[in-house]
């Protein structure tokens, strides 16, 4: 016969049903054969426990037990029994655990009907409303599946997916795991993880970490090309010249070619984003012709000159 379930919980008769819920829930992680391959003394305890909660953590159950209408292996005492085939018959109210017979009580999702067993399972171990943490299967043989697949998110520089680099993540089991960010690596790109999911005894899922990747203040894509904005003086774009310029390796010098007008793009040719190879592709450089923040006397003088003198409508540039 089984121990009384508070006792086998740990908790007092008056316990509240969050109380038992949250005991439950702890002694079920420590002991879930998942995370105890091999261990057949956690086996057992898993089964005790999951046995006491089908009987407490049910109210309906709660109260027929805490009124000696039933024993603690679900059984209806004698004053409740109402004759049958036996004791271990399939007469109304009789044994919850099946055909097993007592000594032999099976591990059967249909015990836990009604019950939250199976929500906690699945909350805790990945696993859907079967009575178990996992997949299918019937019988505690079920145990034996592969470990839940994992999803998460994880924010990425643009400078990390344009370069490549390692990041460090951390799921809600308390597990980090560092991941690799690919040279090239795309916005919403999902990269699989092999063996980084939950544990099973099959052996543990996998780990899919979908790629967000962040605006950078300089740099953007536009498709497959990486872009930015280079703001030039007016007398480098008359008279050309050279001006330092930002790339994801750090600071180059390029030739603004006399006679530039904004919009004008300059190539940097293996600054860009990597294909599916790690090949580097280019950077576009697209010229911003810029006024002095101050207003410059002599500047005025030589526009205003130039405009009665010289003028001209601009062409608007597609």
């Amino acid at each position: 016969m089984a121990r009384d379930p508070y006792q086998e919980l740990g908790v007092t008769r008056t316990a509240s049903a969050d109380d038992i819920r949250k005991a439950f829930r702890k002694l079920a992680k420590q002991n879930h054969p998942d995370t105890n391959p091999g261990d057949k003394a956690a086996e057992e305890r898993f089964k005790r426990v999951s046995a006491a909660f089908d009987i407490v953590g049910d109210a309906e159950k709660r109260k027929k037990f805490d009124a000696g209408e039933i024993d603690a292996d679900g059984r209806e005492t004698a004053r409740g029994y109402t004759g049958g085939a036996g004791p271990w018959g399939r007469q109304p109210g009789g044994n919850p655990w099946g055909d097993a017979g007592p000594g032999r009580r099976g591990y059967q999702s249909e015990s836990f009907e009604g019950a939250d067993l199976g929500d906690i399972l699945g909350e805790m171990f990945g696993g859907g409303r079967t009575g178990r943490a996992g997949g299918a299967g019937g019988g505690f043989g079920g145990f034996s599946q592969r470990g839940s697949d994992v999803r998460a998110k994880l924010e990425v520089d643009l400078l990390d997916a344009v370069r490549g680099g390692k990041r460090r993540i951390a799921f809600s089991d308390g597990r980090t795991i560092d991941v690799t960010i690919p040279k090239g690596a795309q916005d919403g790109q999902t990269l699989r993880l092999k063996g980084q999911g939950s544990p099973g005894r099959a052996g543990a899922g996998d780990a899919f970490i979908e790629l967000r990747i962040l605006p950078h203040p300089i740099f953007r894509r536009e498709g497959e090309v990486l872009v930015m904005d280079l703001p030039v003086s007016v007398y480098d774009a008359v008279l050309g010249g050279k001006v330092e310029a930002p790339t994801p390796d750090g600071p180059v010098n390029v030739t603004v070619p006399k006679g530039s007008n904004t919009g004008t793009r300059l190539r940097l040719k293996g600054r860009g984003l990597a294909d599916a190879k790690g090949v580097r592709g280019d950077l576009f450089a697209r010229l911003v012709v810029t006024l002095p923040d101050v207003a410059d006397p002599d500047l005025e003088a030589f526009a205003e000159t130039w405009r009665q003198k010289r003028p001209y409508t601009p062409r608007r540039r597609t």
